[in-house]
Formats: structure tokens, C-alpha cells, sequence
């Protein structure tokens, strides 16, 4: 048994499913429709496939050794961020009795399968840390005897596969709720609470560069 493996596999996962963005943001699409969170969850994987493939590269050093533009890409990110945590508390303070018919019968919005594909994508992909984080992580995995490319895209998929089954589960376990979770208020409560969160986290990420 390759032991290594195994250990990397259970890293993985744990970075994979610790609360942030990614999974604050699936919440949000996967309340809309099944098929809404499914393509979010779809595009952080895309999203994670950038940066692994970034880090396969070496790219990701160049963040390292350039500030400048790794700061850039922080505020990026951050304001990116910014913008769905206000998007959500907009949508949480709209009263759900008054639905335009662009809303579902339920009172929640309506998100198109491309809207939270780019949502999902975007908040992932404009995330630098995350390539700093695998280019900093993958090499721990891989053995001085085995050839560094092929063992290095291994982990790579890894990963990407990971975050693919994970926000599936995550976006159908919301859809399965999807009952409850969409009562008007609690909609509310959630869009309000996920909206703080993503703008405490846009704030977080945008407050780091310029503190530097």
C-alpha cells in the first residue's frame, strides 16, 4: 500500500471540505435549483484544476516571488468575493412575498446552470493562495524515487476529484432539504448569513494585501 498516498488522499479531503467561499457559495446555488448548485460545484472543481495545474507547472512559484502581482490577484479575489456576500444580503433583505418572474414559485431567485457555473469557477480560480497552498503541499507527496511529473498530476487529480464528489454531495444535500431551506424565511436567514460570511471573507481576503 502506497502509505503516502493514503495520507495525502486524507489531507486533501480535509482541505477540500473546510468552510470557506466554495462551499458558502454552493449553498447559495444549490438553495436556487439542484441543477445550479451542481454546475457551481462543477466550476470549483474546474476551479481547483486551474490552480493544480498552475502549481504541475510551476506558475504558482512565480506568485511567490512576484508580490506585486499575488497581491493583485488577492484583491481580485476579495472584491470578487465582496460582490456575491453584498449580492446575498441584497436577496435576503428583498421581500420574498413580492417574487418578479425571474424568481421560482417558492420565492427564491432563480440562477441559470452558466451563472453559477462562472460563480463556482471564479471563486475558486481567483483565489491565489490556493496555488500557493499545492505548490507548497503536493511536493511533501512525492517520493525522491518515483518520477516527479507523473506523481504530481496523480495528486493533482486527486484533489480535483475530491472537490467534484464533495460539492456534488454538499449541492445535493441542500436540494434534498430544499423543502425546508426554502420557507421564506429560512431562505432569508441563509442568504443573510451566507452573505455575511462571504463578505466577511472578501473583506478578509482584500485587508491582507493592503495591510502588506
Amino acid at each position: 500500500m502506497d502509505t503516502q498516498l493514503v495520507a495525502f488522499t486524507g489531507v486533501a479531503a480535509a482541505m477540500v471540505a473546510m468552510p470557506g467561499a466554495d462551499f458558502t457559495v454552493v449553498v447559495r446555488n444549490a438553495l436556487a435549483s439542484r441543477r445550479a448548485g451542481a454546475a457551481c460545484a462543477l466550476g470549483i472543481a474546474a476551479g481547483l484544476l486551474v490552480h493544480t495545474a498552475l502549481a504541475v507547472a510551476g506558475v504558482a512559484a512565480v506568485l511567490t516571488a512576484v508580490p506585486a502581482l499575488f497581491r493583485g490577484l488577492q484583491l481580485l479575489g476579495g472584491a470578487y468575493v465582496l460582490y456575491l456576500g453584498y449580492g446575498a444580503l441584497r436577496a435576503a433583505a428583498r421581500p420574498r412575498q413580492t417574487a418578479t418572474d425571474a424568481d421560482s414559485p417558492d420565492g427564491t431567485v432563480a440562477v441559470s446552470p452558466a451563472r453559477a457555473l462562472r460563480q463556482g469557477f471564479l471563486t475558486n480560480a481567483l483565489n491565489p493562495k490556493a496555488s500557493i497552498t499545492f505548490l507548497s503541499v503536493l511536493p511533501q507527496f512525492v517520493p525522491a524515487s518515483s518520477p516527479a511529473m507523473p506523481r504530481t498530476l496523480l495528486l493533482a487529480a486527486i484533489i480535483v476529484g475530491i472537490a467534484a464528489v464533495w460539492f456534488q454531495a454538499v449541492a445535493l444535500l441542500v436540494d434534498r432539504l430544499g423543502r425546508w431551506l426554502r420557507r421564506p424565511r429560512t431562505a432569508r436567514a441563509i442568504e443573510g448569513v451566507s452573505g455575511t460570511a462571504l463578505a466577511a471573507l472578501g473583506l478578509t481576503l482584500l485587508a491582507a494585501p493592503l495591510a502588506g
